[in-house]
């Protein structure tokens, strides 16, 4: 006997953890503005660049001696510039807890070769103990684990009067996660991510501290142009008044300022926590009174509020292999995929076998609740299909 297919789907089904959702109403008439076949140096592609810049720190709240730039290479050429043009002056602490935050250990220990390292890990589900890091050294980290729905729970946990600077991947908890800007020296993240923008430009928020260390110290490695951020021992100004490195898609711009603009008409920073806080409260609700699943981060306070991750808790699910497991778990994302109710809602590649569900503030509470039913409905197709071949 198959289940009865729910009556409603999501209006847009999009819950990808990256390229995430576009904002409410967004369509290609948004972009009719942009700087096409224009110069990104000319008058007009300056002005825009710059304007992105200005909304970025606007609706994020970024202090006003910050430094914002747009850089090449998504939020991974954002952490790169940061890592190779700043560590090797002090001891350096990793903390890592999923997959995006191992490949800065690697970076640091296999490309940069640094020495002096300690890593603080934790399984997926968990995070490191915060209480053992030590801020006399350069600290690196994830706000947001995107592909293990953990977060850090606020900025309590970094020392005002650190000696090191603080290297922070915040890529899917901008716009959606209130960071603490006086405990970070460095930020980035992508557009992509919690704005729902196109992919390919990162952003790269510095700190006093952080412009500090890059006119004192020299690293002991080349550096690539692209990575290379003074001049003359200088911190170079252009990069962050919009003088990129390398040459921006102006499309991309415009559709990144349409969406920073949505964002301060609705209300900045504080709605768009609220609506990213509303959305997976939707699941939270749902989760409770569902025995088959359960979140996979170990407790809420480290529960993140945009790639929210899920696991399957039926024993009928659990007691198989791990193999088999995954294999149930992409049946899931499977069945909801081919119904149009849920795009691309499969466990990120290293993680636990599961479900992730993009909650950021792009994404409609009706939507998220128009899901659920259909996660019901697939967990009941496939444990089914599981009971018959047995």
């Amino acid at each position: 006997m198959t289940a009865t297919k729910p009556g409603v789907r999501p209006v847009t089904p999009h819950f990808s953890s990256g390229p995430c959702a576009k904002r409410p109403g967004w369509n290609l008439q948004a972009l009719t503005d942009a700087a096409l076949g224009r110069s990104h140096r000319a008058k007009i592609g300056k002005a825009k660049l710059k304007r992105a810049i200005d909304l970025t720190r606007e609706v994020l709240e970024v202090p006003a001696d910050y430094r914002i730039g747009i850089v090449p290479a998504s939020d991974t050429g954002a952490v790169e510039m940061a890592m190779w043009s700043m560590l090797g002056a002090r001891p350096v602490t990793m903390l890592t807890w999923e997959s995006f935050g191992e490949g800065w250990v690697t970076d640091v220990e296999k490309q940069l070769k640094l020495k002096d390292v300690t890593v603080l890990k934790a399984p997926y589900g968990e995070i490191p103990d915060l209480k053992k890091v030590d801020f006399n050294t350069d600290v690196v980290f994830t706000w947001n684990g995107t592909t293990s729905g953990v977060r850090v729970p606020n900025g309590d946990w970094i020392a005002a009067d650190r000696k090191g600077l603080t290297i922070c991947d915040a890529t899917s908890a901008a716009f959606a996660q209130k960071l603490d800007w006086d405990k970070l020296d460095v930020v980035t993240f992508s557009w992509q991510k919690a704005l729902g923008g196109e992919a390919a430009h990162g952003m790269l928020i510095l700190s006093p501290r952080a412009v500090e260390r890059l006119e004192t110290y020299k690293p002991a490695w080349p550096l690539p142009k692209i990575f290379r951020m003074t001049k003359g021992g200088k911190i170079n100004e252009g990069i962050f008044v919009g003088e990129t490195i390398n040459t921006p898609s102006m499309l991309c711009v415009e559709d990144y300022l349409d969406t920073l603009q949505w964002a301060k008409s609705i209300g900045g920073l504080k709605a768009l926590i609220a609506r990213a806080d509303a959305n997976t409260k939707v699941l939270a609700d749902w989760a409770a009174k569902t025995p088959w699943v359960d979140f996979l981060a170990v407790s809420a306070d480290i529960r993140s509020n945009t790639s929210v991750c899920l696991k399957v808790v039926d024993p009928a699910v659990t007691s198989l292999s791990s193999d088999a497991q995954a294999a149930f778990a992409k049946q899931l994302a499977s069945l909801v995929e081919k119904e149009e109710a849920g795009l691309d809602i499969g466990h990120y590649r290293d993680a636990p076998p599961g479900l992730r569900i993009w909650c950021g503030a792009t994404v409609e509470k009706a939507d998220v609740e128009a899901l659920t039913p259909w996660l019901d409905w697939a967990f009941a197709e496939a444990k089914a299909a599981l009971a018959k071949a047995a």
